[in-house]
């Protein structure tokens, strides 16, 4: 974060200074106060289990500078009536004061978090950016990263979320992008939504935010999405097997990973991605897309593509044993959209091997909760997938899915919870076996960390 004191920083929240005004935060703003460095101001948020407030005194001795909280904690800081608003405001008045600072804003029902990475890498390759690690994309998660940003940074990459109609506008006000990209529209989330086309409009609130002079990045390939042209007055950029950015000739080596033809209408070149999965070509398109559009030479670019990788934890990471079982860790959430797109990566990797799929419960999907999970049953079934194992019984209509696909002679196997699922794993793991774990946060990761250290994890 830029420098600020007490001072500067009770004007900017309306907030009441607590010792000395003059004290200066030189360093990160943080809300967790084991990371608190030197400098930093520690954000204390009164939790229905945990009080950040009661930490306010141990985030000081590990050296924060002060601490933003909703009463005094007899520490230097500010009081302010509601602290998230104020991290809020804090962000809003960061991001004004950085004049040579090019804000980049995407969204979408998957890939988000993968796509920002990837953003992130190519960027830095043309000054100093700040991409966090991880699904930072809510109301604290992203004034929380604006607020990483300082005088040196040149690109700042924000993931927005949104369950419901405004959520974005809320977050473009924070910190208003000058390039936007809007990668898809699936069913998560579909539950608050109600509809695609009500996720369509809830997500199109970030191309109305674009200035004149920015550029929208949008999925030629999904209708939804290239349908949002019309609500911008920005440069639109099309990106997918049509548009302004086009991938073509895909093909699939054995470990899953995708190379293509990448062409901008006049020049091309071959990409060679090192993450698995076919829609990974969509993610690093639009990550080409917003390079190209910060500057990035075209045939730099094609060379860096072929080298950007997976930077958040639990998304489609590959790993494989030393007795051959390959693991594919695509635990950190799922929806119908994105769990499609993970078993046609297993598929494409099983290469003859026998096929796992440890698939748990996904969230949010409403009215649609018993359709979303048969119909990814189906695929599995269509794509062969050997083993199904799904994971609690919110689960078990993946089951009924691939059951009802004629000619399917894999196995379908319902496991009550983690531990369940461990244990089928446990007593039936060949050599060579490729597993994919995929779930809504309901720590179906601990089937991966069994898999990667089966001696030594505890399903928790």
């Amino acid at each position: 974060m830029i420098d600020l004191t007490l001072a500067e920083i009770a004007e900017i929240t309306g907030g009441r200074v607590v010792g000395d005004p003059s004290v200066l935060v030189t360093g990160d703003v943080e809300y967790d106060s084991r990371k608190i460095g030197p400098g930093g101001l520690f954000l204390a948020f009164a939790g229905e289990k945990v009080d950040g407030h009661d930490f306010a005194a141990a985030a000081v001795e590990r050296g924060a500078a002060a601490v933003l909280g909703s009463r005094d904690t007899g520490v230097p800081g500010v009081v302010v009536e509601d602290p998230l608003a104020a991290v809020a405001a804090l962000a809003r008045a960061v991001v004004a004061r950085l004049h040579d600072l090019t804000v980049i804003g995407l969204t979408g029902s998957s890939g988000k978090t993968t796509t920002k990475d990837y953003i992130g890498q190519l960027l830095s390759r043309l000054g100093p950016t700040v991409a966090l690690p991880g699904s930072l994309n809510n109301e604290l998660g992203f004034p929380y990263t604006v607020l990483r940003a300082s005088e040196k940074t040149r690109f700042l990459v924000l993931e927005m979320g949104a369950r419901g109609v405004g959520h974005i506008r809320y977050l473009t006000d924070i910190a208003r992008p000058s390039i936007g990209v809007v990668l898809n529209i699936g069913a998560a989330h579909i539950g608050e939504f109600g509809s695609k086309e009500g996720t369509a409009l809830a997500k199109g609130e970030l191309v109305e935010a674009l200035p004149s002079t920015g550029v929208a990045v949008l999925n030629a390939d999904d209708p939804l999405v290239a349908g949002m042209a019309p609500r911008t007055s920005a440069r639109v950029v099309l990106v997918g097997s049509t548009g302004s950015l086009t991938a073509s000739g895909v093909t699939l080596d054995a470990g899953g990973r995708a190379a293509y033809t990448i062409s901008d209408g006049v020049r091309t070149g071959t990409v060679q991605l090192t993450t698995a999965g076919e829609h990974q070509v969509a993610n690093t398109l639009a990550a080409g897309a917003v390079a190209l559009a910060a500057g990035m030479a075209f045939d730099d670019l094609v060379a860096a593509l072929s080298e950007v990788g997976i930077a958040s934890e639990r998304r489609m990471d590959v790993y494989t044993r030393p007795d051959g079982v390959t693991i594919v860790d695509d635990s950190y959430n799922a929806n119908p959209s994105s769990t499609s797109a993970a078993l046609r990566a297993l598929a494409a990797m099983g290469g003859g091997k026998r096929t796992t799929a440890v698939l748990g419960f996904m969230a949010e999907l409403g009215e649609h909760e018993v359709s979303g999970h048969a119909e990814v049953g189906r695929l599995a079934a269509e794509l062969g997938v050997d083993r199904l194992i799904a994971v609690t019984g919110n689960a078990g209509p993946i089951l009924d899915g691939a059951a009802g696909v004629a000619g399917w002679r894999g196995t379908g196997l319902l496991a009550g919870d983690q531990a369940a699922a461990i244990e089928i794993l446990r007593h039936d793991l060949r050599a060579d076996d490729v597993v994919l774990v995929k779930g809504s946060r309901y720590r179906t990761w601990d089937v991966a960390d069994w898999l990667r250290r089966p001696e030594e994890v505890q399903p928790t």
